[in-house]
């Protein structure tokens, strides 16, 4: 009998990205039947065997929206109550308190006193979010730059969003982000982005682009990014039952080595094109999974 899978997307990418049609050509080519639909689609979900979420990243603007239409869909990867953790920034607060190294964050919710570093540069962002959107780099230092760094605050505090304040990890702008993969609870494949803000940038919740353009790379993770990775996954999966399908754990180099700036549980992207044979390995993982 021939397995439906549903490649959960959003309206405004009906065909997905340039990941998911590696993904749909790994499932079909092991006998799946497979579909691209928008998570808000009006789709009796039960009829798939399975659904996986990929490219949702209009769910920022209505993660309750999402949420409530998440615990409906039956056969989640990954599964809801990890998809409910994870689709809000203020995880990065508990792998802290587990002695993890994470960028440092100070979490300001709506309503609280907008409170700025007085000194060096530093990044603004909502604690849901993706694609780097509502997302800016400040320099307290810089002429007027504390006005703009609060005016941004609090114009995603008027959006209802939590804004996370970090401080800028300048060793991105030589070393970049490192983003490591993980598929079936095993590390796969990393890769390396281009630092995403200049100095000054910010964008605007609204921004008519989905997400900001990357700079991608292949690279090859160090065994101290690959050991820290672990440890995260491991710290956000305690508990659960089995390895989660897919997940990618974000890194920026730090003064005493690599910290957390991300862990993607809900819908990453996974990178495919920069790594023979992943795609075959989530195929064959999600295979497994279902008998």
């Amino acid at each position: 009998m021939t397995r439906h899978i549903a490649i959960a997307t959003c309206a405004e990418l009906p065909d997905g990205d340039p990941d998911d049609r590696y993904l749909v050509a790994a499932l079909t080519r092991i006998g799946f039947d497979v579909s691209i639909v928008p998570w808000d689609a009006p789709q009796t979900w039960a009829t798939f065997d399975a659904t996986v979420l990929r490219t949702t990243w209009d769910y920022t603007a209505r993660r309750a929206e999402f949420l409530t239409w998440a615990r409906t869909v039956p056969r989640l990867f990954n599964p809801v109550a990890v998809v409910e953790a994870n689709s809000d920034k203020r995880y990065l607060a508990g792998l802290a308190r587990a002695g993890l190294p994470v960028v440092p964050t100070t979490f300001l919710e709506p309503g609280e006193p907008v409170e700025l570093p007085a000194t060096g540069e530093f990044v603004l962002k909502p604690s849901v979010g993706a694609g780097s959107r509502g997302a800016g780099r400040f320099d307290a230092a810089q002429s007027g730059a504390l006005h703009g760094a609060r005016k941004h605050a609090e114009a995603l505090h008027d959006a209802g969003r939590t804004v996370l304040v970090q401080p800028y990890q300048s060793g991105v702008d030589t070393a970049g982000e490192s983003a490591l993969v993980f598929i079936d609870g095993t590390f796969s494949h990393s890769i390396r982005k281009g630092p995403m803000l200049a100095p000054g940038t910010h964008h605007q919740l609204r921004d008519e682009k989905l997400f900001i353009p990357e700079n991608i790379t292949p690279r090859q993770a160090d065994p101290a990014e690959i050991e820290l990775a672990g440890r995260v996954l491991a710290e956000l999966t305690k508990g659960l039952a089995a390895p989660l399908l897919y997940a990618r754990i974000d890194l920026l180099p730090g003064t005493d080595g690599p910290v957390v700036v991300e862990a993607e549980l809900t819908e990453p992207s996974l990178f495919f094109e920069h790594s023979a044979g992943a795609a075959d390995r989530f195929a064959a993982a999600l295979a497994e999974r279902l008998g």
